[in-house]
């Protein structure tokens, strides 16, 4: 599990590291699909009772107020570790970025499961998941955004929920 984990974060950081370059000047607020922004995200799940930390990144909107934003995410606790690869996809109620916008929408997710079995060996698991999310989200005076956002797993390979923060760097 711990190739898996290091081999899934080297992968998002090669991805991120020439999208970042070519987003220079992208604005937080147009409209046409294409890399825009990336961020770190981090916060709590619940069943299993962990902490998780990771990376998104903003992908534009496909169509009117409906935005991609996939995510890769790692939590810790509760005799397992878990690493999902998700893509999201939420509709934001507003046009405005100065302001406090909520958002609901939902994604599916690659799952890897590593139990630990009392220490002596370990179990691991790959599912497919799918969950819903809501959230609201801000844009900041220097064209970033920051968010806070609640994800209720739909599937077993799902942790249960998850409350998360984030923030994603436009410039």
């Amino acid at each position: 599990m711990r190739y898996l984990l290091t081999a899934a974060l080297a992968a998002m950081t090669l991805a991120l590291a020439p999208a970042a370059a070519r987003a220079e000047g992208a604005s937080s607020t147009e409209d046409d699909v294409g890399f825009r922004g990336w961020g770190p995200r981090l916060g709590v799940t619940f069943d299993p009772d962990q902490f998780h930390v990771g990376a998104h990144m903003d992908f534009g909107n496909f169509a009117r107020h409906i935005r991609i934003q996939p995510n890769i995410e790692a939590g810790f606790g509760d005799d397992v570790t878990l690493v999902t690869a998700n893509l999201d996809a939420a509709y934001r109620f507003s046009d405005r970025w100065d302001g406090w916008t909520p958002y609901l929408g939902g994604g599916l997710g690659l799952v890897f499961a590593d139990a630990g079995d009392d220490g002596l060996s370990d179990d691991t698991e790959t599912d497919v998941g799918a969950s819903i999310l809501g959230g609201v989200d801000r844009g900041l005076s220097g064209g970033d955004r920051f968010f806070v956002e609640g994800k209720l797993g739909l599937t077993d390979a799902m942790p249960d929920g998850m409350l998360t923060v984030g923030w994603t760097f436009y410039h």
